[in-house]
């Protein structure tokens, strides 16, 4: 049955070698539809969280559900199912991408993963690049040929190529330029507009987060010490630590929510 939240997570735990906590009770849901950011200080669990919600990693305690169905709980056939329906792009767009395969068959690797037939034909491909701002001529050509804002184009085609609800964007454009990384950002939040996606937005770039979230949660050392709505937090932050996030910041853009190109000058990443 459908709920309001599609992804929830539940007292979430995971613990590496002699009861290290990496993850501490870590609780939050995203609504259908919203961008929620995950900020923190690199070392403070969010790509740990991340995983979790995937189950790329299994956590040591907690519950994850999606669309009201519990994750941790399903069977083979069933998450398969699951993971067309939620995917990630990840930080570095290079090693995401197989150096030895063409970005044809990088685009129709997801089709023949799941046993799509008759998909992953060549308009369908053309069709993929695209939507991510990039044309035929990309099929033929190998991951060393491309800028590194075209790579991460091409892991967002794939990320897409199953048509999920879901995407995970783990600091997706802190490996780019900040120019290129702006224009993935509006890349991004068309995308979002277009498809009706979910996502979880992973940084520690607070004005970055403002500027394409709804609500932003921040971690610190394993433990979620803020959550709420993105102008809120970010106006009158209740955490001393997510005061220190902003504070490192000199000064926060005020972008309207209709605005569709980020000002190259307000992106700290």
């Amino acid at each position: 049955m459908a709920t309001d939240f599609l992804v929830e997570a539940v007292g979430l735990v995971k613990e590496y070698g002699a009861g290290v906590r990496v993850v501490d009770d870590v609780s939050f849901a995203i609504r259908r539809g919203e961008t929620l950011g995950l900020v923190g200080e690199s070392g403070s669990g969010k790509s740990t969280v991340a995983r979790m919600l995937l189950r790329l990693i299994e956590p040591t305690a907690g519950a994850v559900r999606y669309d009201g169905v519990d994750v941790l709980a399903a069977g083979t056939g069933a998450m398969r199912g699951m993971r067309k329906r939620m995917q990630i792009v990840f930080q570095d767009p290079f090693a995401a991408l197989n150096p030895r395969m063409r970005v044809r068959e990088i685009l129709a690797e997801p089709f023949a993963i799941h046993r799509e037939q008759g998909s992953g034909n060549r308009e369908q491909l053309l069709t993929m690049l695209r939507e991510v701002g990039l044309d035929g001529s990309a099929l033929e050509r190998f991951p060393h040929e491309f800028s590194g804002g075209q790579r991460q184009r091409i892991n967002i085609a794939r990320a897409l190529a199953l048509k999920p609800e879901f995407l995970v964007l783990d600091e997706p454009v802190s490996a780019l330029d900040v120019s290129v990384g702006a224009q993935v950002v509006n890349l991004l939040r068309e995308l979002q507009r277009t498809y009706g996606l979910t996502y979880l937005f992973i940084s520690h770039s607070m004005p970055l987060v403002r500027y394409l979230c709804d609500r932003v949660a921040v971690m610190q050392r394993g433990r979620l010490v803020e959550l709420g709505e993105c102008e809120q937090v970010c106006d009158a932050p209740a955490h001393a630590y997510t005061q220190g996030l902003i504070a490192a910041t000199p000064e926060m853009p005020q972008l309207g929510a209709e605005s569709i190109q980020l000002k190259m000058d307000d992106l700290r990443l």
